[in-house]
């Protein structure tokens, strides 16, 4: 076990040295008050660039971006032109495959991912280029043949065509395996500072009800480069646990959580479970004891609720009461009136 876990961890350090840049592209139809086309760039998990069909332009996100453009602004006209040039490009083509695919009404989204990864330790670059069509993967560049496969046999016409477009692939190879990593090392150098840093979460245990799971859960912790178990005795748990992805927060951080089933565990034994949460680039561990006294939850008893309930009949009771009592001796004293007269 502790050979494994070595092992492991020696592959998270690893990871570590390695930078993206990607870019999601979306073009859309049929969905109103919401932009045609929509760009983000994206690197190490860190929103730099975005720009939609609404804005017309190219915004940088980070102030080391923003740094950058001051110091380029031919980086900024660049991205401004191929977020022009991709809505033209975008929109003609969910055109196309509505009309072959006979799609009229209705929502489609067309989007791209593609960018590359670098390794700083190794030099490795790896890029990529693939499409996706209203939710389904539609079609995907392979660099090494320099050929599109096409998971879906719709996509089998596109797939042909843009084969043969051999200038095309020329052209994206160049890219994806020149010019990207050579911008992304431009946007480590420019971002080391926020990119390289090491943020520590907020721990908190949270249950929604007495049997219900224990989640352990972190947020605002960066880089993404993390990971969190619950063990026993010091040793780490593969059972009666479910780890959920890392998700990111709206400031630029992440959260994730992992959740530990009670069913089989008695509250003697409590004491010896903990939430271990680790984060690349930080040596000490933030470790988060099992305990009841620390547990989050909205939860109330029934009893409780129970108790307010029977307090609230009651007091409408007596309201009630008091309002008859009141119509009554009004009705009496009418009574009493129309016989004297």
């Amino acid at each position: 076990m502790r050979t494994l876990f070595l092992l492991l961890l020696c592959c998270h350090v690893a990871s570590a040295v390695k930078h993206s840049l990607k870019y999601f592209l979306t073009a859309s139809s049929g969905i109103p008050d919401f932009p045609e086309f929509v760009g983000a760039a994206v690197v190490d998990e860190v929103q730099v660039g975005y720009c939609d069909s609404n804005i017309k332009t190219a915004e940088p996100k980070q102030d080391w971006m923003k740094k950058l453009i001051k110091n380029d602004p031919q980086h900024l006209e660049w991205y401004t032109l191929k977020c022009f040039g991709n809505q033209q490009v975008f929109r003609a083509n969910i055109d196309s495959l509505k009309e072959r695919l006979n799609q009229t009404g209705g929502t489609h989204i067309l989007q791209r991912m593609n960018g590359c990864e670098w390794d700083d330790e190794t030099g490795e670059v790896i890029g990529f280029n693939q499409y996706g069509y209203n939710g389904e993967d539609f079609i995907a560049l392979d660099l090494q043949t320099l050929t599109w496969t096409a998971p879906k046999p719709q996509a089998f016409i596109t797939k042909l065509r843009w084969d043969t477009e051999k200038a095309r692939l020329e052209y994206n190879r160049n890219y994806y395996i020149h010019k990207c990593p050579d911008w992304l090392k431009k946007y480590v150098h420019y971002g080391k500072s926020f990119l390289q840093k090491t943020v520590l979460p907020s721990v908190s245990l949270l249950q929604k009800t007495p049997s219900s799971p224990v989640s352990c859960h972190a947020t605002g912790f960066y880089p993404n480069r993390a990971d969190m178990f619950w063990r026993k005795d010091g040793e780490e748990l593969h059972e009666d646990v479910e780890k959920g992805e890392i998700l990111p927060n709206n400031d630029g951080t992440f959260q994730m959580s992992v959740d530990l089933y009670l069913s089989s565990i008695t509250p003697e034994d409590w004491s010896r479970y903990d939430c271990v949460f680790q984060l690349s680039g930080v040596k000490d561990d933030v470790v988060t004891k099992l305990d009841k006294a620390v547990i989050r939850t909205n939860w109330a008893p029934p009893l409780k609720f129970a108790v307010i309930g029977v307090v609230v009949v009651l007091v409408l009771l007596l309201v009630v009461c008091i309002s008859g009592l009141f119509i009554w001796r009004r009705r009496k004293k009418g009574e009493g009136q129309r016989y004297f007269h």
